[in-house]
């Protein structure tokens, strides 16, 4: 077993570029059970623990009318992860695989997403079942999950376009 921030046997990392400033700005804290990774489930389940996550000044406003939606959708900055590795052997398997390829919390900008379902509001604290990160990891955004959620805009024709129109790189192509 490899420990915290370990490297398994064949997993390659790379020398991190300088730090630039994405902009982004952590509107809140989630607060779960578990301290360690090695104690955080894979994937969160909706009857997993009830956690909390706590909304920052001047961000608070921002809750109004969450409560009208059954599960949201959680973006969130891993903070204490690795980043440098571009190969990765999931469960010590010895198996390669791109970083890419994987929901592995180790990657070169650690952010997270999970479907949590509501369970309450009180003021400015969400309580939600579905996560799978550290205590106290920051928050960067909430959305009502995009398959509950209907626009308010009026729609319009590419929101309709299918078929063969639709740009040819996003095919698979074996």
């Amino acid at each position: 077993m490899v420990g915290e921030n370990g490297i398994r046997e064949n997993e390659v990392a790379v020398e991190l570029p300088p730090a630039t400033d994405a902009g982004l700005v952590f509107i809140g804290r989630i607060l779960t059970p578990w301290s360690t990774r090695m104690e955080t489930p894979r994937q969160g389940r909706h009857d997993g623990p009830l956690c909390r996550i706590e909304i920052y000044e001047p961000w608070r406003q921002a809750l109004q009318g969450v409560e009208a939606f059954e599960r949201l959708e959680v973006l969130y900055w891993l903070d204490r992860s690795r980043r440098d590795l571009v190969l990765q052997s999931p469960a010590n398997s010895g198996k390669l695989h791109g970083t890419f390829s994987l929901r592995s919390p180790v990657r070169p900008n650690p952010i997270a997403t999970s479907i949590v379902k509501l369970e309450g509001v009180e003021g400015a604290t969400l309580m939600v079942r579905g996560m799978d990160c550290l205590d106290g990891t920051p928050l960067l955004d909430l959305k009502p999950d995009r398959a509950l959620f209907k626009p308010s805009a009026p729609p319009q024709p590419r929101d309709f376009q299918t078929g063969d129109d639709v740009a040819h790189s996003c095919k698979k192509a074996w």
